[in-house]
């Protein structure tokens, strides 16, 4: 295998890791000093909204890093920047809709969906008509990559809609951020959210949010939750030279950094844009070749990761399909689709066309053991 690895991981996130990026994991770290807080979580956060927008809206932008998954960071927003008069639109065409929506629930926050199928993509017409109906919405959140099937939603014309309605807006950019081209300043965002373990290549322990500086100034004291305290963790980092509230998550956020200087490295999000969409175009047509069809039409693929129907002859179950191709060095995705039967495989990560190549020979070798079992 390729960097002494088990296995290659062919999913939305965690991902396949550099060496360089693990090896940064191997040093410990203290919090109380500048070595820490400034040459590392400070630079972090400079970087990360260098990443979002053009240098001419950065000073109005302003990135928190947040202890736990992806889904956390997502809480963290949710429950701090909606206030008990606001009200949350979800648009909704998967699982990652449908968690923000759960959330609102369980923090009691007022709520509605605009709900549609996995391989149905949200359009502009439904969004403006529910926006129309209910003006007690004041907040519009959506996902950019629906990674229940691979979908891009166009969140461009979307957030038109959202912001010519005078809505904030919440994208939740967990699959794309770093890996496909966004300016949130262009778009209108409000609050961006993402995660280490994603396109930028690193390691699970924290997310991030990248947030209109005036949005977040006004959200003191509205958090519903201690540790999720979007506010009170931005005015902390802030105030004390990017100093944590609580224990920060020291060896991801170092080998965050690392995964940075390899983005730079290869040319910024253009270059792993460029990487991610030859990878999923070669396993696509690979995959068509072998007889696998695509959940997706190519107009609503994003190269993040892909959904293929899976075999319909008698031999075929995914379990057993997963363990052939993990013995052969590579771990996919099951579905998560309610209305097809399908798998998921990833095309982010320290993954190459040499990668995929080899993918496409497991699968041969594993679809004949597979008709036979």
């Amino acid at each position: 295998m390729r960097q002494n690895e088990a296995y290659l991981l062919l999913t939305p996130g965690p991902l396949t890791t550099s060496n360089r990026v693990k090896a940064t994991m191997l040093k410990d770290w203290c919090t109380w000093d500048d070595e820490y807080n400034a040459g590392v979580v400070q630079d972090i956060r400079q970087r990360l909204v260098a990443i979002a927008t053009t240098e001419k809206h950065q000073h109005d932008y302003t990135c928190v890093l947040m202890q736990g998954s992806g889904t956390a960071s997502v809480e963290s927003v949710i429950g701090t920047a909606l206030g008990n008069k606001d009200k949350l639109l979800v648009i909704n065409n998967g699982a990652y809709g449908a968690r923000m929506t759960e959330i609102a629930d369980y923090l009691g926050i007022d709520n509605t969906s605009l709900d549609y199928v996995e391989t149905q993509m949200p359009t502009t017409a439904d969004l403006e008509q529910i926006l129309s109906s209910d003006p007690d919405i004041t907040h519009v959140a959506l996902v950019h990559c629906e990674t229940t099937t691979g979908m891009l939603n166009p969140v461009e014309s979307l957030a038109k809609v959202i912001k010519k309605q005078g809505k904030v807006l919440i994208l939740d950019a967990m699959s794309s951020f770093g890996g496909l081209p966004l300016d949130v300043a262009e778009l209108g965002v409000d609050f961006l959210i993402s995660s280490a373990n994603k396109c930028i290549q690193g390691v699970p322990g924290f997310g991030f949010i990248i947030a209109k500086t005036r949005q977040l100034a006004a959200c003191k004291g509205r958090a519903r939750s201690l540790s999720l305290d979007l506010y009170a963790q931005w005015r902390c980092m802030e105030d004390n030279n990017g100093k944590w509230r609580f224990t920060s998550p020291t060896h991801t956020v170092r080998a965050f950094q690392q995964a940075l200087n390899e983005l730079d490295e290869e040319g910024g999000v253009p270059a792993r844009a460029k990487r991610y969409r030859e990878n999923q175009a070669l396993l696509v047509s690979g995959m068509e070749r072998l007889g696998f069809k695509p959940l997706l039409p190519t107009r609503q693929q994003s190269p993040i990761i892909s959904s293929f129907h899976s075999p319909t002859h008698p031999g075929y179950c995914f379990s057993d399909f997963y363990e052939h191709l993990k013995r052969q060095g590579f771990v996919i995705y099951p579905g998560k689709v309610s209305n097809a039967d399908c798998f998921r495989i990833g095309n982010i990560g320290h993954i190459f066309i040499e990668d995929i190549q080899r993918l496409l020979e497991a699968m041969k070798i594993s679809l004949p053991e597979l008709a036979n079992a």
